[in-house]
């Protein structure tokens, strides 16, 4: 059966940075079966501006005109969190499909407004938790279905999110709680989904929250901001198979191991190291050790990496995993699977991060 063509607008693109036009823009351009047919930017001049930046001619400032087109079949939600809520709804009241990136919004109570309006409206949705289409990722799924390792006894995780303390202006937002995108809802939420898709869900949890370097400096001004958001997010857990989990996600440190999971079983274990705790974007190293010998490299088998050859120019770059993703998602909805993380998974992940908090805040063992 032949792929169907998508028309695809974009809301929330800036002509010279983001989001929009590091990831999506160059995933979506790669793919034959998707056309970027729409934007949306802040102004009226920035609308210009990014319509001459990457040849769309409809372009808008009021992402309310976007909807109304009718070649539009998929929307895609780049902007802020907090404003995700408002443009999501919207846009699966117009009955788009969405894309919409991660964290879905700023709280669990965003998330399951907008997973109940999706399900009724019975449209096509996805969030951007890509790491899961990552080829070492399937790999080690692949490897642990196998019984690489055994019986999985443990696992741990530790990552780095900001080396130091130092911030660039269009990422100051991300320094107060109250805007839902921080370490914990960015690093440690896409970190925590894929050890979770990997090896399933907490039964439960307990979790130490803290603000260790309260004062972050703005790289292009020098001024300094006060952080509310927590910089270190340390979770223990019982998975519901039973595998005991630990997890240190960090920020505003000097150095420090970048990314670092291993999977501990009775007949081996396995490594997944990275620069950093975005296992969505920087590029991942599976090594394997069996019984008493050292850990060695294992390659991804070629077969992983080439599902969409029209993606291997992309492989090494952020936009990969967003274009595995994009490409995923297109055959979900030609063939009524569901391979791409939807709105509901997104609550999943939500409840996760809730918990954490509320272990944190209580000093109790959390449900999640």
């Amino acid at each position: 059966m032949p792929e169907s063509m998508l028309g695809v607008g974009i809301i929330g693109v800036s002509p010279v940075r983001g989001w929009a036009a590091t990831a999506h823009i160059p995933a979506l351009r790669a793919l034959p079966n998707f056309e970027i047919r729409a934007l949306t930017a802040h102004s009226a001049e920035s609308a210009r501006a990014v319509g001459e930046a990457f040849g769309v001619r409809a372009v808008f400032s009021d992402y309310a005109q976007l909807l109304t087109q009718p070649d539009i079949d998929l929307v895609a939600v780049t902007v802020k969190v907090p404003h995700h809520r408002e443009l999501v709804s919207a846009a699966l009241a117009a009955g788009k499909a969405v894309y919409c990136e991660w964290p879905l919004g700023r709280d669990v109570d965003d998330a399951r407004a907008m997973a109940a309006l999706a399900a009724g409206q019975g449209v096509s949705t996805a969030v951007g938790l890509q790491a899961r289409q990552a080829p070492p990722i399937q790999f080690l799924q692949e490897l642990l279905g196998d019984g690489y390792v055994g019986e999985v006894l443990s696992t741990t995780m530790v990552g780095l999110s900001v080396p130091g303390n130092v911030v660039i202006q269009p990422n100051a937002y991300m320094l107060d709680k109250t805007n839902g995108a921080n370490v914990l809802t960015i690093a440690a939420g896409h970190s925590l989904d894929t050890l979770n898709y990997v090896l399933g869900e907490f039964a439960d949890l307990s979790a130490v929250t803290d603000l260790r370097r309260p004062l972050i400096t703005i790289e292009d001004t020098g001024e300094q901001v006060v952080k509310t958001a927590a910089d270190q997010i340390a979770v223990i857990g019982t998975l519901a198979s039973g595998v005991t989990a630990s997890v240190h996600i960090r920020e505003a440190v000097a150095g420090g191991t970048g990314f670092l999971w291993e999977i501990n079983g009775t007949d081996g274990t396995l490594r997944i190291t990275a620069d950093a705790a975005y296992p969505e974007i920087y590029p991942l190293a599976v090594r394997g050790a069996r019984g008493r010998n050292e850990p060695a490299e294992l390659a991804v088998p070629p077969a992983l990496r080439q599902k969409w050859p029209a993606l291997t120019s992309l492989e090494g770059s952020p936009a990969y995993n967003v274009g595995r993703a994009y490409a995923a998602f297109a055959a979900d909805i030609d063939n009524g699977t569901h391979t791409v993380p939807d709105f509901a998974d997104a609550v999943a992940r939500h409840k996760v991060l809730a918990a954490i908090e509320r272990s944190a805040a209580t000093g109790e063992r959390a449900k999640t």
